[in-house]
């Protein structure tokens, strides 16, 4: 598999928030990490990113065990720092504090230079009535491309 193949997404993320603001950031990885990452043996579901003492961390994002790791191998689920200016900081941090929002990790690319990168974004959590517009504005889409397609 390429490297630059890798564009692992949280779907869910989505569906459940309202994103309003997205941020790239690098990642503090170990050398059986960034491994398993190429080989595409990563999942964003679940996770979450926080802002301790000025930096951020994500959360629960599972990276597998690098298969030919020995006693260097990493742990799948341990919090990894995230690389981002002090600007941007303080912006996750205003913004993730604010009632209803959260910081959550959307895409895990690598980028041209061979590292990996991780998308963020503060979102609003969806009503259960918003899930439902999400639902049947994506239906729309899918059943004018079927039209188009005839």
């Amino acid at each position: 598999m390429n490297p630059k193949d890798i564009n692992i997404k949280n779907r869910r993320a989505t569906f459940d928030y309202a994103i309003t603001d997205t941020f790239t950031a690098g990642i503090v990885l170990t050398g059986t990490e960034i491994k398993s990452i190429r080989n595409g043996k990563a999942s964003l579901v679940d996770s979450f990113c926080y802002v301790v003492n000025g930096e951020v961390w994500v959360k629960n994002m599972y990276i597998a065990e690098y298969f030919y790791g020995t006693y260097n191998n990493h742990a799948e689920r341990r919090d990894r720092k995230l690389l981002l200016t002090k600007k941007e900081i303080g912006r996750l941090e205003k913004n993730g504090k604010e009632s209803g929002f959260s910081i959550i990790p959307l895409r895990l690319f690598i980028n041209d230079r061979g590292l990996a990168k991780l998308v963020i974004g503060i979102g609003r959590g969806k009503k259960e009535y918003d899930k439902r517009q999400s639902i049947k504005e994506r239906e729309d889409k899918r059943s004018m491309a079927r039209m188009f397609e005839k």
